[in-house]
């Protein structure tokens, strides 16, 4: 894949997330949404560091530190570990293309 914007995968029945990069410590992934959202009853809450960026689409991220938020193209952010969170909304007649980078222990 030589571009993050082309070949995306249907995600239609559900989100698809698409490995790019592992090294010990980091593992950076594609995500495409279509319409989904975490259930507001199982919110991520990860044993390591993630920073998110939005590059197509919208989006809306609930934290537990600063509540929801609206997230555009070029929007980013840092979810520290340990901290709830949840995707709300996204576009449902359009992909949502995040790129997430997990900072996994060693």
């Amino acid at each position: 894949m030589d571009n993050l914007l082309n070949n995306l995968p249907d995600a239609r029945l559900e989100e698809q997330f698409t490995p790019l990069l592992t090294r010990p410590g980091v593992r950076i992934e594609r995500i495409v949404s279509h319409g989904q959202i975490t259930p507001a009853d199982a919110p991520y809450n990860q044993p390591h560091d993630e920073w998110v960026l939005l590059l197509a689409g919208a989006a809306r991220l609930w934290t537990a530190h600063d509540g929801e938020r609206d997230l555009l193209p070029g929007d980013h952010l840092l979810i520290p570990a340990h901290v709830p969170h949840r995707v709300t909304w996204t576009l449902e007649n359009a992909p949502t293309i995040w790129l997430a980078i997990h900072f996994e222990e060693k």
